[in-house]
């Protein structure tokens, strides 16, 4: 069961109890240090905590919420940061023993200052693999990061730290990168909620060597908070060269959206990929309960065929600009895994990458055609369940590398559609299953509308506090 302190709630009742009063800024930080110091020895999410900074921070945040001058919902909320992002004061190490802690950390990131800017108390960073290069969580610098409903599982990646925290109220938010799903896998093993917007809805700097694939997002425990986290994030930065202009609305303004209106489409395999029986089973159940809620549901493929070729082409290609960047006078230190990735895209040529890259707007555009006749398409978030820690792959499965276990997030990195996983229930074993929700390019509010309606159906999945 829960713990009865403030690590229990989302941060819209926190906002709400910071505004009557109930409770501090100060308390819900301590009580998120106390997880943190509690919980973290065994799951290892964390790879920098600030208490000292944080409690400055909320303390700060205390002051304005007294005084009626508080910055807006997510002030005083206590929030992590994944480790590939750039946050003044603190080294940015990215999971690598490549990357010089004794330099200048002058810098934050546009997600990281869009937070501050809302007042959120930043706590600490969260572990990812090397440079985020895979769909678990372990480096060469901090070790293993390990589920939080099962520590001998992994928790997903690449951001299994941020999703780990979440899950276990080690910090009520906090943001991640996707850049093949690793947003949402974490997000689905961990029984949280992961939104990866539209492409440059939430800005980047310094832009990601995996460029056209990369996205940063929020990871929180309610559908709610992703909303309140992206009106903060989503605000342009000028570093970011692919970035989108200013929104029309709040994302929680589901004004409009009529969302038993919508059509949607459930595609339980895309025509091509081999489920699990429980997790196929669990996201049945839940689109079987939206249709009973009164959604209209059809079953229907999206025609396309595993991309995957091209995918490894973006991918590995993008991963060799890492070798100028942080490798190469250390290459003897890098992840054997990811050094075979950045092996591979060297040799991938320029006619390689013009074809994938065409590939990839072919599938953007089928994609397009789809939404024509509906308006989000509903799979599975991962066709497995969470694996033993400390292996890219489940354990004798042959698989050759984490991008075989993970077909339903990668191809919308490529159409840079905006994906969102929500928990739908769990497994006979305890761990929790994702159902994942995208839509067409620009559509944010649309996505998070239809995953509130998938919480609310959902809604007697255990919530996150409750991991044992």
């Amino acid at each position: 069961m829960g713990t009865g302190t403030s690590t229990d709630l989302t941060a819209t009742e926190l906002a709400e109890a910071y505004g009557s009063g109930e409770l501090s800024p100060v308390q819900a930080t301590t009580d998120a240090l106390a997880a943190i110091e509690a919980r973290d020895g065994e799951t290892n999410a964390f790879c920098l905590v600030d208490a000292e900074s944080a409690l400055a921070a909320a303390a700060l945040s205390e002051q304005r919420w007294r005084a009626g001058r508080q910055l807006g919902a997510l002030d005083g909320v206590p929030t992590s940061i994944k480790d590939l992002l750039l946050t003044k004061g603190w080294p940015t190490l990215r999971g690598s023993r490549c990357v010089d802690r004794e330099q200048d950390w002058d810098v934050d990131s546009p997600i990281v200052a869009r937070l501050r800017e809302a007042g959120a108390v930043l706590i600490g960073k969260t572990n990812t693999p090397e440079l985020g290069w895979k769909g678990v969580t372990d480096n060469p610098l901090t070790g293993v990061t390990r589920n939080p409903w099962d520590r001998t599982r992994t928790p997903g990646g690449s951001s299994g730290g941020s999703s780990t925290a979440v899950a276990l109220g080690m910090g009520t938010l906090s943001v991640g990168t996707d850049g093949g799903g690793s947003i949402r896998i974490p997000a689905s093993f961990c029984g949280v909620v992961g939104f990866k917007p539209t492409h440059s809805r939430v800005p980047l700097y310094p832009s990601s060597a995996l460029g056209i694939l990369a996205h940063g997002g929020p990871i929180a425990r309610s559908v709610d908070d992703v909303a309140l986290m992206m009106d903060a994030l989503a605000i342009p930065d000028h570093r970011d060269p692919f970035g989108l202009g200013p929104v029309a609305a709040s994302f929680r303004d589901t004004s409009g959206l009529d969302v038993l209106a919508l059509r949607m489409a459930f595609s339980a395999d895309l025509g091509y990929v081999q489920v699990d029986p429980e997790v196929g089973r669990l996201v049945s159940e839940a689109v079987a309960g939206l249709q009973s809620a009164g959604a209209r549901i059809e079953a229907s493929d999206p025609g396309f065929e595993d991309p995957i070729a091209s995918f490894d082409v973006l991918w590995e290609a993008g991963a060799a600009g890492w070798l100028e960047m942080f490798m190469r006078d250390h290459i003897d230190d890098v992840d054997p895994g990811l050094r075979g990735v950045v092996e591979r895209g060297l040799r991938h040529s320029a006619q390689d990458y013009l074809k994938a890259y065409t590939e990839r707007l072919s599938l953007g555009i089928l994609m397009g055609e789809f939404h024509t006749r509906y308006d989000v398409l509903i799979t599975p978030t991962v066709p497995i369940q969470p694996f033993e820690a400390g292996h890219n792959v489940p354990p004798g499965s042959g698989l050759p590398d984490w991008t075989r276990w993970t077909p339903f997030t990668y191809p919308f990195n490529m159409t840079q559609q905006p994906a969102i996983s929500v928990p739908v229930g769990f497994t006979a074993s305890g761990l929790p299953v994702g159902l994942q929700i995208v839509g067409p390019r620009h559509s944010d509010r649309l996505v998070l509308a239809v995953a509130k309606l998938v919480e609310q159906v959902c809604a007697a999945a255990r919530r996150p506090s409750d991991c044992p």
